[in-house]
């Protein structure tokens, strides 16, 4: 299911990415758009490449890129940016997914 999850992550970072160039309201939007979109399928790929040995890790890598691409995309189709406050969040479930990954892989 983490593969099933990872694709579907890695279509709508696409898509986000997609929108940014070409249909973005203003230079902020496609930023967000942009930053969100990269954040989103770089850990859309690293989770389909851990999923087998570091499963906990590779769910973690894809809800905190979820949220922190979320909120960068719902910002930029105009929601409150209060939102922001929201993305580090999904940062920091980023920065917690890759150290649990290094010791997983440290333990072998």
């Amino acid at each position: 299911m983490i593969g099933v999850w990872a694709a579907i992550s890695a279509a709508l970072a696409v898509a986000a990415g997609a929108f940014g160039a070409h249909g973005a309201a203003g230079v902020q939007e496609a930023d967000w758009l942009r930053t969100g979109g990269i954040y989103q399928l770089v850990h859309a790929v690293a989770a389909l490449a851990i999923m087998d040995f570091a499963r906990g890790p590779a769910i973690l890598l894809l809800v905190g890129a979820a949220i922190f691409a979320a909120t960068l995309y719902a910002m930029a189709l105009g929601a409150p940016r209060w939102l922001g406050a929201v993305t580090p969040l999904g940062g920091a479930l980023l920065i917690i997914g890759w150290l649990w990954a290094a010791w997983l892989y440290w333990r072998g």
